[in-house]
This record gives C-alpha cells, sequence and structure tokens, in this order.
C-alpha cells in the first residue's frame, strides 16, 4: 500500500468519496422517508468520507495486520480529520452541516463518542475488506489512463466544488440578511407601538391592522397549513409558490409598517404642545426607520427565485444542518423547500 502514484491515491479517493455519497444517502433518505441527495457537492460525492479514507490509510499503512492499532489510529485520525473539518465549515459559512450536539460525549457537536467509535470500526472494516479488492482494480488500471482519469476527475471536482462554495457563502450572506431583517421589522414594530401609545386609540387601530393585515413574522411559522394545498404539486413549483407567498408576506409586513410611522409623522406635522426638540427627535427617527423599511422592501424584492432555489438545495442535502445565531432564519429557508 505504501508505493501508490498520486493518480492512483486520487482515484481512491474519489472512490471512497461516491461510496460515502451512497452511504450517506441512502441512509439519510431511509431515516427521512424520502430520497435525498446528500452532502455539500452538486455531484455524487462526499469528500468527508474520501479524505477520512486516505487519512485512515495513511495512518495504518505500517500496522495494518494489528486490529486493535488500525481501530485505533483510524479512530484518532478521521475523528480529528472530521471536528477540524466541521469547524472550518461552521466558522467559514455559520451553517453546520452534520451536528451531533443531542448525542451523549460529543466535542462542540463537531465529533462524538459514538461516531468516533464508527470511525474506528470503518476503519478495521476499510482495511481489511473493501480496500485490498479496490486496491487490486486500480493498481490494474495503466498509469497512463489513470492519470487522465485522476486529472478529469479533479477538473470536474474543483468546478462543482467553486460552485458549492459560491452557493454556501451566498446561503451564508440570505441567512444574515435574513435574521437581520426579522430583527430590523421586530424593533421597528415595537418603536411603532411606542409612538402610537400617545394615541389610544391609534395604538388599537395599529394592532388590529397588524394582526389582521401584516402577517407577523412569526406567523410565517404558520406556513404549514399553505403546504398541505400544495402537496400535489412539483418540489419546483411548490417551492416557487411558497417564496412568492413569503415575499408577499413579508411586503405586507414592511406596508403596514411604514403606514403606521406615516400616519405618526402626520400626527406630529400637526402637533402643537410638543417641544421642536422633541418633534425634530422624532421626525428623524420616523425618516431613519422608514429609510430602513425601503431598504427592506428592495431586499425582499431583488432577491431572486435561483437564489432561494439554491439554498433550499443546500439545505435538502444536509437536513441536519444548524446555524448558531441564526437558527430562526435557517428554518424560515428549510419551509420554503419542505413538502
Amino acid at each position: 500500500m505504501s508505493h501508490y502514484t498520486l493518480s492512483q491515491w486520487i482515484l481512491f479517493f474519489f472512490f471512497y468519496c461516491f461510496c460515502g455519497w451512497i452511504w450517506e444517502s441512502c441512509l439519510v433518505s431511509v431515516q427521512k422517508k424520502t430520497w435525498v441527495n446528500r452532502g455539500f457537492l452538486h455531484g455524487p460525492l462526499l469528500p468527508i468520507y474520501g479524505s477520512g479514507a486516505l487519512i485512515i490509510l495513511l495512518a495504518t499503512l505500517s500496522v495494518q495486520d494489528n486490529l486493535f492499532l488500525v481501530f485505533l489510529l483510524g479512530m484518532v485520525a478521521a475523528t480529528i480529520l472530521e471536528y477540524f473539518t466541521g469547524a472550518a465549515m461552521e466558522r467559514l459559512f455559520r451553517v453546520r452541516y452534520w451536528d451531533y450536539s443531542d448525542k451523549p460525549l460529543n466535542l462542540n457537536g463537531h465529533i462524538c463518542l459514538f461516531c468516533s467509535l464508527g470511525w474506528g470500526a470503518f476503519s478495521i472494516f476499510l482495511v481489511q475488506i473493501v480496500h485490498p479488492p479496490i486496491q487490486r482494480l486500480i493498481l490494474r488500471i495503466p498509469e497512463g489512463i489513470a492519470q487522465v482519469a485522476a486529472f478529469l476527475l479533479a477538473v470536474a471536482t474543483t468546478v462543482d466544488a467553486v460552485q458549492s462554495f459560491n452557493a454556501a457563502m451566498n446561503l451564508r450572506e440570505m441567512l444574515e440578511n435574513l435574521a437581520q431583517s426579522n430583527e430590523d421589522l421586530q424593533r421597528i414594530q415595537k418603536r411603532l407601538e411606542v409612538y402610537s401609545a400617545f394615541a389610544e386609540e391609534d395604538l388599537q387601530r395599529f394592532r388590529d391592522k397588524l394582526d389582521e393585515g401584516r402577517y407577523r413574522l412569526e406567523g410565517l411559522r404558520q406556513e404549514r397549513a399553505m403546504e398541505k394545498a400544495l402537496r400535489r404539486a412539483s418540489l419546483r413549483a411548490q417551492m416557487q409558490e411558497n417564496v412568492q407567498r413569503r415575499r408577499a408576506w413579508k411586503l405586507s409586513v414592511v406596508q403596514t409598517l411604514a403606514d403606521g410611522l406615516e400616519q405618526y409623522r402626520e400626527k406630529l406635522d400637526s402637533a402643537t404642545d410638543l417641544s421642536a426638540e422633541y418633534l425634530e427627535e422624532k421626525r428623524a427617527e420616523i425618516a431613519e426607520a422608514l429609510e430602513k423599511l425601503q431598504r427592506q422592501r428592495e431586499r425582499i424584492r431583488s432577491t431572486s427565485d435561483k437564489a432561494y432555489a439554491r439554498a433550499a438545495r443546500i439545505l435538502r442535502g444536509n437536513p441536519s444542518a444548524r446555524s448558531k445565531g441564526l437558527e430562526e432564519a435557517l428554518e424560515e429557508l428549510r419551509r420554503l423547500s419542505s413538502k
């Protein structure tokens, strides 16, 4: 095993990436009772499995006949890889693509004892059973053909990785924008209620209108009722319908808040018993809030259906994904693509 060429190592990597994709996709599909194209990439590859297999092989080359050392070294090497890969991806994308937080004896949700033991068992299975026939198969491939195949696979996967990286960064930006949008709207709503409190009737009218017409942000969680009417539609059509309804709801929230601010500004303009300094301060606050609402309106309208579709594809392929601090925004996106 110690005399592989670079192209052979690359072919091993892609083979185990593909095997990992088959395993994860089938496992998660059974759990979710629907087909899940598992993983970060568009293609049928899970690099964490390919990297894990190579790390295990490298760590156990010299002790392959000692099952205990194969188990121990493979477990340690793969666990270290899994931890640092998970931590790096979460730091970069603000999304945790696998999460063991609910498992006992986990470390920051990136690794856990049960999965580490699984890596150890997999190491023995890989070194003793799977790899020997795969090794014989790949070593039979002429070096020239192996080099061409490795090069083509590397190029195709690099293109896929770049596209997937960009999609993941777009997902991060979308999550941050959604979280900021929700926070801004809630803050403006509370401020408007304080403004309206100066006029008891205005406050009640505003609350009634908000309850009936604004489809408050918390009400977005009630999309499940809408989903039932769309169960017979295709996933793409359903996704588009969900996005359109969400966009209409958010615009309704923004418009209702803007109307309330305009009404309060008119009240201020006609007020005669308030100091000029107070009026100027409140007018500035209202102008700032209206400007934020206008930016919200533009952002809602400018986010394309394709952007939502790309984000939804990532979340469908990673149903256990979590995002610390952005969980509400993540769930909002996830509901857009749910059946």
